[in-house]
């Protein structure tokens, strides 16, 4: 049996590798132009569910550039994963139904990515965020 404490180090350093190069991946090629671009993409964007562009446009925004934020700091990153892979979903199963496994191959390893992230959690090495203070009635300790 391997000894889980030499282990671990590489574990959490494939978790940043992952977390970095996914969620840079995803901010760079779709997160980014959505927003540099807002006014084109709400006249070219899906609307799925006929909730107009707006709402179409505005939580693929907050799943491709806000979340990756947060997946790269790592703190609330199981939590972040979850609108990307909604999205995702959304865009592989009822926006392209029709694309194969090669035309949508960067949408689905895209889900794996994020998928796995949401399983496993960022791993060690991420930004820590305070601790939380126990309050108790009565005098502060």
């Amino acid at each position: 049996m391997k000894n889980t404490t030499l282990m671990s180090p590489r574990i959490d350093a494939g978790l940043l590798f992952l977390r970095l190069t996914g969620s840079l991946l995803l901010l760079y090629v779709h997160g980014l132009p959505k927003v540099l671009n807002f006014h084109q993409e709400l006249s070219r964007i899906e609307d799925p569910f006929g909730f107009g562009p707006w709402f179409s446009l505005l939580p693929a925004i907050i799943a491709e550039v806000v979340c990756p934020i947060f997946i790269i700091l790592g703190p609330g990153a199981r939590l972040a994963c979850l609108p990307i892979i909604g999205v995702l979903l959304v865009a592989m199963l009822v926006v392209h139904p029709q694309w194969s496994i090669a035309e949508g191959q960067f949408g689905w390893l895209l889900l794996i990515i994020f998928t796995t992230l949401a399983l496993t959690g960022p791993g060690k090495w991420r930004v820590n965020m305070p601790d939380k203070q126990e309050f108790r009635h009565g005098a502060s300790q």
